[in-house]
């Protein structure tokens, strides 16, 4: 076998090699424990909504990506799939809400519409509603 061949194996045998290996990490990475992550910003749902009305592009520099501590009340509560939960908080804007998702909630009793609480979550993005994802419940506040 010649050289070049044996080189070029090589290399695609390596790059597989590496494929499978990233694959397998990216597939074992755990989610962030929002219940104990520290968050970057602690703001209300008003505040939050207002920023991305205001400006947009500065606010998604600002919040996408990072974790937030958001309080406000309860406007509506839906159940997901696997037992997942997706609460929106009032923004006092009839267009808009905060969203956020929390995977696999076992006990609902604290999300009951107007009761005002406090989630931690990932900021994903902003369209009408700002998405938090990967939520956790902070607090609960009668």
């Amino acid at each position: 076998m010649k050289t070049y061949v044996k080189v070029a194996l090589f290399v695609v045998t390596f790059i597989a090699l590496a494929a499978i290996l990233a694959a397998l990490y990216m597939f074992n990475l755990k989610h962030t424990d929002m219940a104990k992550a520290k968050p970057h910003f602690v703001v209300s749902a008003v505040t939050l909504q207002k920023e991305f009305e205001t400006d947009e592009t500065a606010a998604s520099k600002k919040y996408i990506n990072k974790i937030l501590e958001v309080t406000g009340k309860i406007a509506s509560v839906k159940s997901g799939m696997n037992n997942s939960l997706n609460v929106s908080l009032d923004t006092e804007n009839d267009l808009s809400d905060i969203n956020c998702a929390l995977p696999a909630v076992k006990d609902t009793s604290a999300f009951i519409t107007g009761t005002e609480i406090t989630l931690r979550g990932e900021c994903s993005g902003y369209l009408i509603d700002v998405q938090l994802n990967n939520c956790a419940l902070i607090n609960k506040k009668k």
